[in-house]
């Protein structure tokens, strides 16, 4: 039968994480760092929540849903006590799940990682001020100024360190992409020019130009190992963003206000959401590669095994 296989490795997997067949096993070893998050599961809204060990990068706990009922379930499974000795919880601004772990286990401390305030940046205030900047400098009529803004948000999203890596492969000829005869393909390299453009577009433009203090200011920050002086840097970065005036500007400073303590705890729990992508995008790759599981029991169970495996 098409099932056959299935059946058996199902049988293999609950013998192996679950004690009765319904019931998963306790965490293997006490974890100090844990990570959460949750991810698509089938096409449409629905969802699941991974809760990972941060330093061995095996899966813990996996339910469907991403409210805070699944956190507490997690912490009923593994019990108070086990609770005790977690120090700190990497996790996005999902404010359901910092609620969750603050009201049951108020010792742990939510850590708010470098990608997410980065991402939350790019997004919401790079890219909202370069199209709003686009629409005035067109209402304005100056058109150059405005040109100078298309297809630039890349470059406004990058770090000068990146710029400067990519220019460098210019001088250097690096190939992207080798060239083809057989099909007809042109040789692709890398181009130059990245730094020039993005000073060129800071210094015309006072918004960007302030854009590029908070980035250099955030990504000095997030280095810092006392959480007193990334407080005061993320206080100077809080204050820039109120002296612009700006709505992007002023909700990026309320996100840095509300999340101020999980921010600067980075400084102490150097732990980011890196293992948690990472585990999400081993997700992603064994559901393509089956094209899908009907069987939420056995995916789940196959995620455990896949988090353990050693390479």
């Amino acid at each position: 039968g098409k099932n056959t296989v299935k059946d058996i490795d199902l049988q293999r997997l609950k013998e192996k994480y679950t004690i009765d067949g319904k019931t998963l096993i306790k965490p293997e070893r006490q974890a100090k760092f844990l990570g959460i998050d949750e991810f698509k599961l089938h096409n449409g809204h629905k969802y699941a929540v991974v809760i990972i060990d941060m330093e061995t990068g095996h899966i813990l706990w996996l339910a469907h849903g991403k409210k805070k009922a699944t956190v507490y379930a997690f912490i009923d499974h593994v019990g108070l006590d086990w609770m005790d000795g977690v120090e700190a919880i990497a996790c996005d601004m999902n404010s359901d799940f910092e609620e969750a772990f603050e009201h049951c286990c108020p010792h742990i401390q939510p850590v708010f990682d470098f990608f997410h305030i980065k991402k939350n940046l790019n997004d919401k205030v790079v890219g909202e001020v370069r199209k709003d900047e686009y629409r005035r400098l067109v209402a304005e009529g100056d058109y150059k100024a405005a040109t100078s803004l298309k297809k630039s948000r890349y470059i406004l999203t990058s770090s000068k360190n990146t710029l400067q890596k990519k220019d460098k492969e210019a001088e250097e000829g690096k190939v992207l992409s080798k060239g083809s005869t057989l099909f007809h393909k042109e040789e692709v390299v890398r181009k130059s020019g990245y730094v020039d453009r993005y000073e060129g577009l800071i210094k015309q433009n006072k918004l960007l130009f302030t854009l590029d203090i908070v980035k250099e200011k955030l990504s000095d920050a997030y280095k810092m190992t006392d959480e007193a002086k990334m407080a005061n840097e993320i206080s100077e970065i809080m204050d820039i963003c109120s002296n612009t005036k700006n709505k992007h500007f002023l909700w990026f400073k309320r996100l840095l206000d509300n999340h101020f303590e999980g921010i600067i705890a980075h400084a102490t729990y150097n732990i980011s959401a890196g293992k948690i992508e990472g585990i999400n995008n081993k997700i992603k790759t064994a559901r393509r590669k089956a094209f899908g599981y009907s069987d939420d029991d056995y995916f789940f169970l196959k995620l455990f095994d896949a988090s353990r495996k050693s390479y």
